[in-house]
């Protein structure tokens, strides 16, 4: 390493640091999903967009996330903190990342029209898109 100059950065360096024990708390996530969760991680683990589950990103864990499409989605049951809610997604939003929440009951009730929205929200790795879309726009689908 010559003075002065940094090392290399990971591949992961551009994410934000893990806070507490975000890795553990993600690991326990991960063996207890929700059957909405295991519904929409059957469809999104195999999506061009990456989509990794219980991601902890900052202070948080997203129920889903797309580094590469800076894309989070969250699955929002019967008993959720809209004000708890609103500080998560302005957090990703400062980080760089669209939030999309969707109830169980959309995903139960139809779960090709929440596909369709994650599809909608911004385009795969690499490719073209509406670079017009805001970064942080969030939606809902109930």
């Amino acid at each position: 390493m010559t003075a002065g100059v940094p090392p290399p950065r990971s591949p992961s360096a551009s994410r934000p640091p893990l806070e507490g024990e975000g890795k553990q708390r993600a690991r326990v996530l991960r063996n207890n999903a929700t059957e909405w969760e295991r519904r929409l991680w059957s469809i999104l683990r195999h999506s061009p967009k990456r989509f990794r589950r219980q991601v902890p990103i900052g202070p948080y864990i997203a129920d889903f996330a797309s580094h590469s499409a800076k894309l989070v989605i969250e699955l929002d049951g019967q008993q959720h903190d809209a004000v708890k809610d609103a500080a998560r997604d302005a957090w990703f939003a400062k980080a760089g990342y669209q939030t999309l929440r969707f109830t169980n009951a959309a995903v139960e009730r139809d779960i090709s029209q929440v596909l369709h929205a994650i599809d909608a929200a911004s385009p795969p790795p690499g490719g073209e898109g509406d670079s017009a879309q805001p970064s942080g726009a969030g939606g809902r689908v109930r």
